[in-house]
């Protein structure tokens, strides 16, 4: 049972690294990763210019379970949004700010699939 855990998490670790590197390949400045507030975690926080975005990633080896993107329910949305406030919060930011999901499928080559706004 731990040899899986440590892989799914190896696994996530790995999409987190490569939707990193992708945003900032976009113009993204990555402000913070993993962030925790209470029981909730945003794994990338990233800055465009007068835009933060609150990223979850989502890492799976195959799509054999579905899409890695219909992983987000929407009680990790509700956690989210709660840190994300925390963030809003801390940081004083007045600007405008966006929720992402970037679903990875570890396939060869990988797929990376960056949604926009894909909820509020």
């Amino acid at each position: 049972m731990a040899f899986q855990s440590g892989n799914h998490i190896i696994t996530g670790l790995n999409g987190e690294s490569m939707a990193a590197a992708y945003l900032q390949e976009k113009g993204y400045t990555i402000l913070s990763r993993n962030y925790r507030y209470k029981r909730a975690e945003i794994d990338i926080i990233a800055e465009k210019p007068g835009l933060l975005v609150f990223v979850e990633v989502k890492t799976r080896t195959s799509d054999k379970f579905g899409f890695p993107e219909e992983a987000v329910t929407m009680k990790k949305q509700e956690l989210i949004l709660a840190a994300a406030e925390e963030f809003i919060l801390q940081k004083g930011w007045e600007q405008d700010i966006r929720f992402d999901i970037i679903s990875i499928t570890l396939s060869n080559p990988p797929e990376l699939h960056h949604i926009e706004d894909a909820f509020y």
